[in-house]
């Protein structure tokens, strides 16, 4: 990294997410409709033996020179990547190969809304990791190797990225409205509790510049209030409680609250009005994980550099991620196991990082200076790597169910949207939603 800053690299993440609270599905060269190829080998070269690697979206190891690093350590290895566009595309092709143990790649990649649906149903078809040579435990974050790891022990998926939230806002704005703008006072306002956050909205829009809010929608502060909390969806034996969640309740009510007091612009995420109102400079804080630094530079362009800024959040939660695991019915599992411990290595993740903004699922990469030295100069050189540190060893070890995404994606689109665009009364919304996600889970 030189000067130990992004200065140096240009890293733009075209964000797309399931239910708001799912990974990213962004753009890459590749789209084709299966999520692998044969698991067989050779097709690498005399002597070599080819490992593929089934991902979606522009996934970021092998733009980071992770393969080129890897073949080089290993002379006998070829690795060919498989990328499909969308994970709505990817996700369902890779669940029809994993029941008939064929059209795999050796390595797929697994989005962190899915992951849950393997550990829970199709474990038995995928490799525990967790028994692999340079696999180590500890390295990792707890709620992490959790997230990918069965009831019974058995670890099949290995973190990549995760998303720790903080909150971005625009300092112009903030002190246009009288509030603080250094990022430790701003972090103060609303230290360890989401009624501060409100309590700060309201204190903003009081004297908000002319056509500005304090949030972008309601949408996104209820999925923040849900990341934070102990459960959400489901309990830790796999029992679905969203309907009595403590979370849920919290999120639910907080997020009217902003609607209903007008402190949201309204907008709904990952649509063309939102992104023109980064642009615009039309709201003033944002739930973002590290991923969304680049989202909201690419969108807010030169006259929004040095404008927005990163604080704690209220209650940290994580917003995205990946693991990689490893198919049975590989012709070359352990040599595919092999690399997928050393793509998820520390020091390799905190390449990827240094590279493609993707946070480390390992603790043990915060150490090294490619994490814990790293600074945003777009955002008035906020020291990313401890903030996003800080926030990733706070998230609660919250159980994730095989449903997290069509609940997220209902509670929100047809609830919590209801009430901020339309003014419809939270009780009449909430009914609606769970009616909504009962006809969809029973199918």
């Amino acid at each position: 990294m030189r000067h130990r800053t992004r200065t140096s690299r240009k890293v733009t993440v075209l964000a797309a997410v399931t239910a708001l609270a799912a990974g990213l599905l962004a753009g890459c060269a590749e789209d084709k409709e299966e999520p692998g190829g044969s698991t067989g080998g050779g097709g690498g070269g005399k002597g070599k033996t080819t490992l593929t690697i089934g991902v979606f979206g522009a996934f970021g190891l092998q733009e980071a020179g992770l393969y080129k690093e890897y073949e080089k350590l290993h002379p006998d290895i070829t690795i060919k990547q498989n990328s499909v566009q969308r994970n709505e595309n990817y996700w369902p092709a890779l669940l029809t190969h994993l029941s008939s143990g064929s059209g795999l790649s050796d390595i797929q990649a697994v989005e962190v809304g899915n992951i849950a649906e393997l550990t829970g149903t199709h474990s038995a078809k995928l490799m525990d990791l967790g028994k692999t040579d340079g696999v180590g435990k500890n390295d990792f974050l707890d709620w992490k190797w959790q997230q990918g790891t069965t009831k019974d022990g058995k670890t099949i998926g290995l973190g990549t990225d995760i998303g720790p939230t903080g909150i971005c806002y625009r300092k112009d704005l903030f002190e246009k409205a009288g509030l603080p703008t250094d990022r430790e006072e701003v972090g103060k306002l609303w230290a360890g509790s989401w009624d501060k956050y409100l309590a700060t909205g309201k204190r903003y829009q009081a004297k908000a510049p002319d056509g500005t809010s304090f949030v972008d929608g309601a949408t996104g502060v209820m999925a923040a209030v849900h990341a934070s909390g102990k459960e959400k969806f489901y309990d830790e034996d796999g029992e679905l409680i969203y309907k009595d969640s403590a979370a849920v309740k919290e999120g639910w009510d907080l997020a009217a609250q902003f609607a209903e007091n007008g402190l949201t612009a309204k907008l709904q995420q990952f649509q063309p009005s939102w992104d023109q109102a980064i642009s615009n400079g039309s709201f003033a804080t944002i739930t973002c994980p590290p991923w969304m630094l680049g989202y909201i530079k690419d969108k807010a362009g030169d006259k929004g550099e040095d404008k927005w800024d990163v604080a704690a959040s209220p209650k940290p939660g994580n917003w995205g991620g990946s693991f990689l695991t490893v198919p049975e019915a590989g012709d070359n599992k352990e040599e595919a196991a092999k690399l997928a411990a050393w793509l998820t290595e520390p020091k390799q993740l905190a390449k990827l990082f240094d590279e493609r903004a993707s946070f480390p699922s390992a603790e043990a990469s915060y150490e090294l200076p490619e994490v814990k030295d790293a600074k945003n100069p777009y955002f008035d050189n906020a020291p990313v790597g401890q903030i996003f540190s800080a926030a990733a060893e706070g998230v609660p070890v919250q159980p994730i169910g095989p449903k997290d995404g069509i609940i997220s994606q209902y509670l929100a689109d047809t609830g919590m949207l209801g009430i901020d665009q339309k003014g419809t009364a939270p009780d009449k919304a909430w009914d609606k939603a769970v009616k909504t996600i009962d006809n969809a889970l029973d199918q």
